[in-house]
């Protein structure tokens, strides 16, 4: 893959550049380990350098007209299709997942993008009633400026572009922090596909690096009012507690097994197939959004795992070039009734999303309001996602979101302003 040596740079301002680092992060294949690359990494210098060319460059940008905007990521969809081959195999050596699973990041990579470009004419007045004669009340979308982006190992490039694409959209520069594990994914790709799609330097850059050479300086850098994490628990607490300290807005989206819930009313035939689908191809490497815990009505406890067990035996096996990931799917964990279910579920607070399987849709729907969390499908699997919907929040596994119309609450801020019409009456 002769691209990755023009990849394995750090992107600040526009240029391509050798980090100043004193040692490297080595990008590596993990189910062969062969050498991709290596990469010196960014120091805290280099950070500011970033976020200071940000900085400069985002004042000029949210003064674009939208449909500026709109054509820079509607290129960038573009290209991306255009390189879907290139783009799927760089995913498979540098995460070591399928095939299969790489072509479903790389598409849904590409409507992230295209959704993107549609927000960037959502950013518009409000204009709301006043109580005085005369006066008018209109509330303005303002970008929050620049926006500190550290992303993650699990589906790094949607993961990237989900953060990325939105705050571009809506007037913000970025700076990208990727995955020590995926570099070029989670962090240069992108910033080579937007260069080529004609965003002006500045706007996004992109600083592979690690926390033993930089500290907190990526979070704690004056310049960023908004930070994005995507990742583990531990790691999302520590980036909430240095935020808050200064005042900082985060969005936050933390990793934790997902729960699907079969109930006695369920055809049992989708449900398995939803079973296997969100526990076997997304387990090998992206956990957050696995079928992490199957509970099944114990009436159907039999018959369920039955079937279950058939399907997964059926399983190919081998090379994850050419697989599903396989994993390691484990037997169905039972319930007597739906309030079992709905304290089981609940009683593990770290889960993206979920999922429960019943012949009556809209007891379902009953269902999943019942689990605090942001995202809950009503016969799907655990794992089906949409631009329009909205991840993150809920209870225990991150705060806000990044989808749909969270994404106008994660990167813009409100600017009231009142307008007389006519002269104002004083009281004194």
């Amino acid at each position: 893959m002769s691209f990755l040596s023009e990849l394995s740079r750090q992107y600040i301002d526009g240029e391509w550049l050798t980090g100043d680092g004193e040692w490297d992060i080595i990008d590596f294949n993990p189910r062969n380990g062969e050498k991709l690359c290596s990469i010196t990494v960014a120091t805290a210098a280099e950070v500011d350098s970033a976020y200071r060319a940000a900085e400069r460059a985002q004042p000029e940008w949210a003064g674009t007209r939208p449909g500026e905007r709109r054509a820079v990521l509607e290129k960038a969809a573009r290209l991306l299709g255009e390189r879907h081959e290139e783009t799927a195999e760089l995913i498979v050596e540098e995460l070591g997942v399928s095939r299969a699973l790489a072509d479903h990041e790389v598409r849904a990579t590409g409507r992230l993008l295209r959704a993107a470009a549609g927000q960037t004419r959502e950013a518009v007045a409000e204009f709301l009633p006043s109580l005085g004669d005369g006066r008018e009340n209109r509330v303005y979308r303002l970008p929050v400026g620049v926006v500190g982006v550290i992303g993650a190992c699990d589906f790094p490039l949607a993961v990237t572009a989900r953060a990325v694409a939105p705050a571009l959209a809506l007037g913000n520069a970025v700076v990208v922090k990727p995955h020590q594990s995926a570099p070029i994914a989670g962090g240069t790709l992108a910033a080579r596909i937007f260069e080529e799609a004609g965003l002006p330097a500045g706007l996004l850059n992109v600083l592979v690096t690690d926390s033993a050479e930089i500290g907190d300086s990526f979070i704690e850098h004056p310049v960023p009012k908004v930070i994005s994490f995507t990742g583990s628990d531990r790691v999302g607490r520590h980036v909430a507690a240095v935020a808050a300290g200064l005042f900082k807005r985060t969005v936050l989206e933390l990793t934790g097994g997902s729960a699907l819930v079969v109930l006695a009313d369920a055809d049992l035939g989708q449900a398995v197939h939803a079973a296997v689908h969100g526990r076997a191809r997304f387990r090998a490497r992206h956990g957050e959004v696995a079928a992490g815990r199957i509970l099944v009505d114990r009436s159907v406890e039999a018959e369920f795992t039955r079937r279950f067990a058939a399907a997964v035996s059926a399983l190919p096996a081998g090379d994850q070039r050419d697989q599903e990931d396989a994993g390691r799917p484990c037997a169905p964990e039972s319930f007597d009734g739906e309030d079992e279910a709905v304290r089981i579920v609940n009683d593990s607070p770290h889960a993206l999303s979920g999922a429960v399987h019943t012949a009556d849709a809209e007891r379902g729907v009953r269902f999943a309001r019942r689990i605090p969390r942001g995202l809950f499908h009503v016969n799907g699997p655990v794992e089906r996602h949409d631009p329009a919907e909205t991840h993150g929040g809920g209870t225990g596994f991150g705060t806000g979101g990044l989808d749909g119309p969270a994404a106008m609450d994660a990167f813009t801020t409100r600017k009231w302003i009142s307008v007389q019409h006519g002269r104002t009456v004083f009281p004194f």
